[in-house]
């Protein structure tokens, strides 16, 4: 009779095993196909500058919203800038443009998405690593100014 107990507890926890994984699986697809459909945002939490603290942005509507024909950004910038990218009156990171070399990597922990996208007076490069829960690492980088990080996640672009 302890034998019967002790099977049928083993084949209840591979029962919810099983079944939470195939919840796992589903939301890593829905993840890679809202990455793979290149129309997605990224909604900023935190930012990391090179050079200070980190700063909240949880609430602040600051984003990126990436399609195949054209990214926007409006994320703040906290660090140096060079050049003259100190005397702009644009205080962010806030660009559009068509971008290029748009892609989408899944390794085995999480994904990488790479894009250029050459704006008015610059050339930005932004690199983000998004893992299974959509959560994500954000970094952008150019000539006029020191490289910025930040954190939120990607979500469907909302209408």
């Amino acid at each position: 009779m302890k034998t019967h107990k002790v099977l049928f507890i083993v084949l209840i926890l591979f029962v919810f095993g099983q079944i939470n994984a195939q919840n796992k699986s589903a939301e890593v697809s829905s993840i890679e196909i809202l990455l793979n459909s290149k129309n997605f945002e990224f909604i900023a939490n935190t930012m990391i500058p090179m050079s200070g603290g980190t700063k909240n942005l949880v609430g602040s509507n600051y984003s990126i919203t990436f399609t195949p024909e054209m990214i926007i950004s409006n994320m703040p910038f906290y660090g140096r800038a060079y050049s003259g990218a100190a005397m702009s009156r644009d205080r962010g990171m806030r660009f559009k443009g068509k971008p290029e070399n748009f892609t989408i990597n899944k390794n085995e922990k999480n994904f990488e998405v790479n894009a250029t996208v050459n704006g008015k007076a610059d050339t930005y490069f932004i690199s983000i690593t998004v893992g299974d829960s959509g959560f994500a690492n954000l970094s952008i980088s150019s000539s006029d100014r020191a490289v910025i990080s930040y954190q939120g996640e990607i979500i469907k672009i909302q209408e």
